[in-house]
């Protein structure tokens, strides 16, 4: 008798899930359309516009795909911004004044990561301290040891291998055109975008195919049931911010592949993005849903916003921020209407 309920339920609860994806998803073709539709004049609806987004939020896809896991557990992680501003600072005074090569230095950097990521799970999952505490304690050890390196903005040399790394184009064979000087333009994308994807399938799979993936959603969900479900909830806590950590320092590397320098104030207010990122993608406050490929298209909304205000050349930058946080309080009211709905279906 309670088999049947249970599945209706179950279906219900994936629907309302879906439908605030299929929301994303259709809010970012309006926004793109409509665009391609008042800014087609100024070369909006060249392939190359949409591949530009992805360029310039490389960094930000990564950072999302970590925090909506850290989401997932029902956590939060504010210090990403300030890690990746310390891994830039890493990558360029390294190249530039400690004489190592980029190789060794992504490897220092992807270190450091899992380091710094270990030991703010530590604080959240085994000594229970609130994440948003740990967090911003997090973020200003970074900010700090980014000025202890360096208080100036460092470029990343021309003759290094990160810079050739940078500067590469992996050219389409489609989507090409013609520009007013009769010159072929052929649309392109960055080793950044590349890494980005990859990480966006990585973890796509890890959360939808993989016993830790569903220990995510698992804790989120309720801690109480996961741990007399057998799982080790502290533990899974920990492997969170290991893994958004870990991902915010590949986003760290993908982030410097667009400005080719580290400074202190590199990447403020980046945390909010990659928050608004998931929560505009679908991904609840309180944990237990929410999935990467919502937590793109949140990315590619972010990045259109940006896009068209400074397509429309006439609108201040701060017009995009405004535009995100109304979209940001928008899908946390549509989060808590499907949450009272569901609530009252039981």
């Amino acid at each position: 008798m309670n088999k049947p309920a249970n599945a209706l339920k179950e279906r219900r609860q994936i629907n309302s899930n879906t439908l605030l994806l299929l929301i994303t998803i259709a809010l970012f073709i309006v926004m793109y359309v409509v665009g391609c539709i008042i800014y087609s004049s100024k070369g909006f609806t060249h392939l190359q516009t949409f591949l530009n987004i992805l360029i310039n939020n490389a960094g930000l896809l990564c950072v999302a795909c970590g925090m909506t896991c850290v989401m997932l557990t029902g956590g939060i992680d504010i210090s990403v911004g300030a890690l990746i501003s310390l891994d830039c600072m890493i990558l360029a005074q390294g190249m530039s004044e400690w004489g190592l090569s980029t190789i060794p230095l992504c490897i220092l950097v992807l270190v450091i990561g899992v380091v710094f990521g270990m030991f703010q799970g530590f604080c959240v999952g085994y000594l229970e301290i609130q994440p948003f505490i740990v967090s911003m304690a997090g973020m200003f050890f970074c900010r700090g040891m980014t000025a202890v390196i360096s208080t100036n903005q460092v470029s990343v040399p021309a003759d290094s291998l990160f810079y050739k790394w940078a500067n590469f184009k992996i050219e389409l064979p489609f989507g090409g055109y013609y520009n007013k000087k009769g010159i072929l333009q052929v649309p392109y994308i960055r080793v950044s975008v590349v890494i980005a994807l990859i990480v966006l399938l990585v973890v796509f799979l890890l959360l939808r195919y993989t016993k830790f993936g569903r220990s995510l959603y698992a804790v989120g969900g309720s801690e109480q049931s996961a741990a007399m479900m057998g799982l080790n909830v502290k533990n899974t806590k920990m492997k969170a911010y290991m893994l958004s950590s870990f991902l915010c320092s590949i986003g760290g590397i993908c982030y410097c592949l667009n400005t080719m320098s580290g400074s202190v104030s590199q990447a403020t207010g980046l945390e909010m993005d990659a928050i608004a990122s998931s929560v505009i993608g679908g991904t609840l406050l309180t944990g237990g849903v929410g999935n990467v490929i919502g937590s793109f298209f949140g990315v590619l909304i972010n990045g259109t916003i940006s896009s068209l205000v400074k397509t429309n050349g006439k609108l201040l930058s701060s017009w995009a921020n405004i535009a995100t946080a109304a979209l940001l309080c928008f899908f946390i009211v549509l989060q808590s209407i499907f949450a009272v709905l569901k609530d009252r279906k039981k």
